[in-house]
């Protein structure tokens, strides 16, 4: 190709005939002997001219002077070079001269070269030593055969069979291999130099339910859809087009994707324009015949510096951006967010070693008590779980829960959790004789209710730790219990009949059947702490007493809420605990209406099991060890 040279190759064998002249009358003339070689010289279907040492032509034949419309004689003496483009690149000079000098065998490239006519034709040049001349040591005088083969019918096929494999054959787009052709290399070129931002930008696109359109109407319609949104994606390209960077390339990544990449993008806001505006040309309805069909998009954007950034890590940002714009509701464009990114990442690093974990006990549980409301005794503590995490630091459960009960890791965890915690609190008891032993709560998520044998699992864990049935209170969320049919409220009813008590967490977050509640197997209701936080002082002032300082006024609706749930789940014959109880304040008014049990930094944060030790026996009403005011239950 242009710029290129091949090693060397037999030359023609034109030596004996075509020589300098030795009378110095004609120092550039040719001499023939005998003559039959300058008649094949002239008459070779190659285009051929001599060149000598200094690089001007000697000679050429009638089929180079045909090549270039132009007499052959009026060739003589002109500077090769100039003749066949040799010194439009550095590389292909260099290796010119080289051939000439005689340190080089051959040169061959590729140029574009203009007829006399002003027409152009792509050919291939060579440039190599004639047999017998100087440069072999045993001819008369330095000398070069230039030849020129006419391939632009060869260029031509070719650029034919590469806009076919780089085009889209549906929507006459560039594929996805010319895209990234074009993305790699803008992102290597150093646009700095040449006055660009240094900048670049691809909103990438996926169409919103394009899977029914051709389940519905079949993939004919499917592809006239796609191509009708080709174009107004091209439209809207034309219409974005930059001065600096002319129109953003536009796409067919496969299937339903296409992107749109801008080279040299200005910033952000650019990107968000281009994607605001193919939202709106996808808006109105396609006609295609007889069918009106309605398509959106959902776009991810990403806009960032050229240095520093590679295809694969921009096409994977966009992806995970286009991922964002679908979970966020479909028919938006989203833009990449680094530390959103940041926490997907983390989020997938948890998931890949979660089961790992377990096996290498990375896990450990902490104890939060839960304290009489009269007496301020501890009644009883929620075993609450850590990932002890070597990378991440201490990680508390929201961070990875979730992540378990996906891919049913949850399973083996909680049962480490159930034993572990059944184990700590027989340790207490015994540890405590003449105290009353308190009972240990454990979470249970509801695939762990579908996904193993609960039942089973409890028996056994307390059959080998010898914790008392009526000492171990699992605790299941609202959404969980509620409305639980067949197998779930089996194995409830199943633990309430060993003995262990079943407690409804965040109660009241949800959309409780409360008439159902009576049908449960449930003992405890947990308040969820967004109606504890309620009970909190506004200072107000009172114009109408005409005074300078405000006064604290409770919210009554929060009281009156919490109250009638109290007095709802007495008269069901449950007892209640209230969560993220942290003034003494709360605590005061939650004794009043009446709950049970309170749980929250009032009374301690959650602890490691031997500080639990240090509490037993010791909480006062409104005031014991661990008060940390303020500050939310974690």
């Amino acid at each position: 190709m242009n710029g290129t040279s091949e090693g060397p190759a037999p030359a023609a064998d034109l030596g004996p005939a075509i020589t300098e002249s030795d009378e110095g009358l004609a120092p550039r003339a040719v001499r023939t002997e005998p003559p039959a070689y300058r008649s094949v010289f002239t008459t070779a279907p190659l285009a051929m001219a001599v060149v000598d040492a200094e690089g001007l032509v000697v000679s050429a034949n009638d089929t180079l002077g045909a090549l270039l419309g132009t007499d052959p004689d009026a060739l003589a003496g002109s500077v090769a070079a100039d003749l066949v483009d040799l010194a439009s690149d550095a590389g292909t000079w260099h290796a010119y001269r080289e051939v000439l000098r005689g340190h080089r065998p051959r040169l061959r490239c590729t140029r574009r070269l203009k007829r006399a006519d002003g027409h152009s034709l792509w050919a291939q040049v060579t440039v190599e030593p004639l047999a017998g001349s100087g440069d072999s040591g045993g001819g008369d005088a330095p000398g070069l055969l230039l030849s020129v083969a006419d391939v632009s019918a060869r260029r031509e096929l070719q650029a034919r069979l590469r806009h076919l494999q780089m085009h889209d054959p549906v929507t006459r787009l560039p594929n996805r291999a010319l895209f990234f052709e074009r993305l790699t290399a803008a992102l290597e070129a150093e646009s700095y130099e040449h006055g660009g931002t240094g900048r670049i930008g691809v909103c990438y696109l996926d169409l919103d339910g394009f899977k029914a359109v051709n389940d519905t109407h079949g993939h004919r319609v499917g592809d006239r859809l796609l191509a009708a949104v080709a174009e107004r994606l091209t439209r809207c390209a034309e219409e974005a087009s930059h001065a600096r960077s002319g129109a953003p390339l536009v796409a067919r990544l496969g299937g339903d994707e296409f992107a749109l990449l801008v080279e040299d993008s200005t910033g952000t806001d650019q990107l968000a324009d281009l994607a605001g505006a193919v939202l709106a040309a996808l808006q109105p309805p396609f006609e295609l015949s007889d069918r009106r069909l309605s398509v959106t998009a959902s776009v991810g954007v990403v806009e960032r510096h050229t240095a520093g950034t590679t295809p694969t890590a921009l096409m994977q940002a966009a992806d995970t951006t286009l991922y964002w714009a679908k979970a966020d509701g479909r028919a938006r464009w989203t833009l990449f967010d680094p530390e959103r990114n940041a926490n997907r990442m983390t989020r997938q690093a948890l998931a890949a070693t979660l089961r790992p974990a377990i096996e290498r006990g990375e896990f450990a549980l902490e104890y939060q008590p839960l304290v009489g409301m009269e007496d301020g005794r501890v009644r009883g503590v929620e075993a609450l779980i850590r990932w002890n995490h070597p990378q991440f630091g201490v990680l508390a459960p929201n961070r990875f829960i979730a992540l378990a009960e996906e891919d049913g890791s949850i399973v083996p965890l909680g049962r480490w959790i159930l034993r572990t915690a059944c184990h700590q609190a027989r340790r207490w008891q015994l540890a405590h004789p003449g105290e009353p032993p308190i009972f240990v709560s454990v979470n249970v998520a509801v695939r762990q209710v579908w996904d193993s044998d609960l039942v089973a699992d409890v028996a056994r864990t307390l059959e080998e730790t010898g914790l008392a049935p009526h000492l171990l209170q699992l605790e299941l969320t609202e959404s969980a219990v509620m409305g639980s049919a067949g197998r779930p409220l089996q194995v409830l009813k199943a633990l309430s009949d060993m003995g262990v008590h079943i407690a409804i967490d965040d109660f009241g977050t949800g959309y409780s059947n409360l008439a159902y509640l009576s049908r449960l197997p449930v003992s405890v209701l947990k308040l969820d702490g967004a109606f504890v936080r309620g009970f909190q002082y506004e200072a107000a002032v009172s114009e109408a007493a005409d005074v300078g300082a405000g006064a604290g006024v409770a919210n009554p609706a929060d009281e009156v809420i919490v109250e009638a749930m109290v007095q709802l789940a007495h008269r069901l014959g449950l007892t209640v605990t209230a969560e993220c109880v942290e003034t003494s304040d709360q605590a005061t008014r939650l004794r009043r209406i009446g709950c049970d049990t309170g749980q929250g930094w009032l009374y301690s944060r959650p602890v490691a099991p031997d500080r639990i030790s240090a509490l037993l026996g010791h909480a006062e009403p409104g005031g014991p060890a661990g008060v940390q005011a303020g500050v939310g239950n974690p």
